[in-house]
């Protein structure tokens, strides 16, 4: 039985969910789970296994393999079947399959149930990702839909491949964003979209604290309202 809340954060790449997620779930001790990073791993094992296109490979993939995910020193550590994959999920070829393998109808059904588990078992959670809060908890005690303009995101995104040792040019990086967000938010199954009763954050000009400001103190507000105790650190 989860004792405290479930905070759920959706937006397009870029937008800033994965760091403000972090911060959030350090600032108050709550378990934190990317589920992209679940299904860059998932694009991973379908590159590695030669099995791009074939829905059913993918998705039998996905359910016999050994996922672990930590997050620990500011630091999301991803390991799969034992062979740390965490910077490599990161890389150009990952990012340009990984909305076409997330719209897998099965796979999403697969993953959104490991996601549930996983959260029903914490504490409290921080769960980022672009289903969370219309999918995997409609009913989260705070719902965020962050977003950015292009331009700002395609800079992240560009300074997160410097950071992991990969190169791309930055209208490499804008084109792939583009083409994520009409997939991610076109497809028939758990499109990205913005829950009726999420609060939007536009990340665009405010810093990252800020944005983590905002968050946390939605959180103190629902905390009160549900009569759970908020510890932050």
């Amino acid at each position: 039985m989860l004792k405290g809340l479930i905070i759920a954060i959706d937006g397009p790449a870029g937008s800033g969910k994965s760091t403000s997620a972090k911060l959030l779930a350090q600032k108050l001790g709550y378990l934190y789970i990317d589920t992209g990073a679940m299904y860059r791993a998932v694009t991973y094992l379908a590159i590695e296994n030669n099995a791009l296109g074939n829905d059913e490979q993918i998705v039998e993939l996905a359910r016999v393999c050994d996922l672990e995910m930590n997050y620990k020193n500011t630091k999301l550590s991803v390991k799969l079947n034992g062979k740390d994959v965490s910077s490599r999920i990161r890389e150009t070829d990952v990012n340009e399959q990984v909305s076409d393998v997330s719209k897998i109808g099965a796979l999403r059904k697969l993953l959104v149930e490991k996601q549930r588990s996983i959260a029903e078992k914490s504490s409290g959670v921080v769960m980022e990702g672009r289903d969370i809060t219309t999918v995997v908890f409609p009913n989260a005690d705070v719902k965020i839909f962050l977003t950015a303009n292009l331009n700002e995101r395609a800079n992240r995104r560009t300074k997160e491949y410097v950071e992991h040792g990969s190169m791309a040019s930055v209208n490499q990086i804008k084109n792939n964003l583009a083409t994520r967000d009409k997939i991610d938010s076109s497809r028939d199954d758990s499109p990205l979209t913005k829950a009726n009763d999420a609060i939007v954050i536009d990340t665009t000009s405010i810093t990252i604290e800020d944005q983590v400001s905002l968050i946390l103190n939605k959180a103190k507000s629902a905390a009160r309202e549900k009569g759970i105790e908020l510890k932050v650190y």
